[in-house]
C-alpha cells in the first residue's frame, strides 16, 4: 500500500495544485487530507470545491471546528474570512468530516492526535518555540492507539518517528503556510524556513511502514500578494520565506 497525506492547506490552492501535480509522478494507492483545509486569507471557496470533487479521504482540522462555531461577536480573522467565502453547500461538506479516522486496521488518521484536534502530537510548545516531543511525550499522547502506521497534521512540521514499538508516526507538514503563530498553549511561532508546500508519501515494505517527506516549489509570490491584498502582514512573511 503505498498513500499521499496532506495537511494544513489553509486555502493555499496553488501550493495545493502544485502538490498534485508532484504526486501525479508518484503513483499512489490513495490520497488522505488530514484537514485545515480551508482557514486563511488566500481562496478557501475554491479549494473547497477542488478538493470536493477529489476521491480523497478527508478529515477536519480544528480549524474546521472553528469555522463551524463561529457566532458574530467571535473568531479568528483567518476562520472569519473562511466562513465569509462559503456557501451552505461547502458547510455541510465540512460538518460531514471527523478529526479522526481508521483508514485501515493499520492505519489511523488525526488531525493532531488521537484524543483532540488541537494538541501537539510530535512537538511541544515551550518558551515561545516548538521543540521536538520527547519519546516519553509522545508516548503519553499515542494513549492506546496501537495501529502500525498514524498519521497527524497540524503542526505544519515535516517529521517522522519511529516509537520503541514499532509504530510509525508521520506528519508530512502544511501544503499552504510553512509559518505561523500560536497563543496556546502558550505563545509560540513555528518556522519551517522556506516556502515550499509540503506533503508526504508512505508506503507499506514487507511488515514494516515508511515515509518520504516532500517539499515542492510553487507560486508562492502570487500567494503572497493576495495576502497583502487582504491586509495580512503576517501570512505575506511566512508565504514568502517560511519564517
Amino acid at each position: 500500500m503505498r498513500l499521499a497525506i496532506v495537511s494544513d492547506i489553509h486555502g493555499n490552492l496553488a501550493a495545493l495544485e502544485a502538490v498534485v501535480e508532484d504526486l501525479r509522478q508518484r503513483a499512489v494507492d490513495a490520497v488522505i487530507n488530514l484537514g485545515d483545509s480551508l482557514s486563511g486569507p488566500l481562496l478557501p471557496l475554491e479549494t473547497a470545491q477542488y478538493l470536493m470533487s477529489q476521491n480523497w479521504t478527508h478529515l477536519s482540522g480544528n480549524h474546521e471546528r472553528q469555522v463551524l462555531a463561529l457566532t458574530k461577536d467571535s473568531g479568528e480573522a483567518s476562520d472569519v474570512y473562511a466562513r465569509s467565502r462559503l456557501s451552505q453547500r461547502e458547510l455541510d461538506w465540512i460538518t460531514s468530516l471527523r478529526p479522526v479516522h481508521n483508514f485501515s486496521s493499520e492505519v489511523l488518521l488525526c488531525h493532531g492526535t488521537p484524543d483532540h484536534d488541537q494538541e501537539y502530537f510530535l512537538e511541544t510548545a515551550e518558551h515561545g518555540r516548538a521543540r521536538l516531543a520527547t519519546p516519553q511525550e509522545i508516548q503519553g499522547r499515542l494513549g492506546s492507539a496501537s495501529a502500525a502506521l498514524i498519521a497527524c497534521g497540524h503542526t505544519h512540521v515535516p517529521r517522522s518517528v519511529r516509537t520503541a514499538q514499532g509504530q510509525l508516526i508521520v506528519n508530512p507538514g502544511s501544503v499552504g503556510l510553512q509559518a505561523y503563530d500560536d497563543h496556546q498553549p502558550c505563545f509560540h511561532v513555528v518556522e519551517n524556513g522556506s516556502p515550499d508546500a509540503r506533503y508526504a508519501i508512505v508506503e507499506k515494505r514487507g511488515n514494516r511502514w515508511t515515509s518520504e517527506l516532500i517539499a515542492v516549489p510553487y507560486d508562492h509570490a502570487a500567494m503572497a500578494q493576495l495576502a497583502r491584498l487582504r491586509r495580512r502582514d503576517d501570512w505575506v512573511c511566512a508565504l514568502m520565506t517560511g519564517t
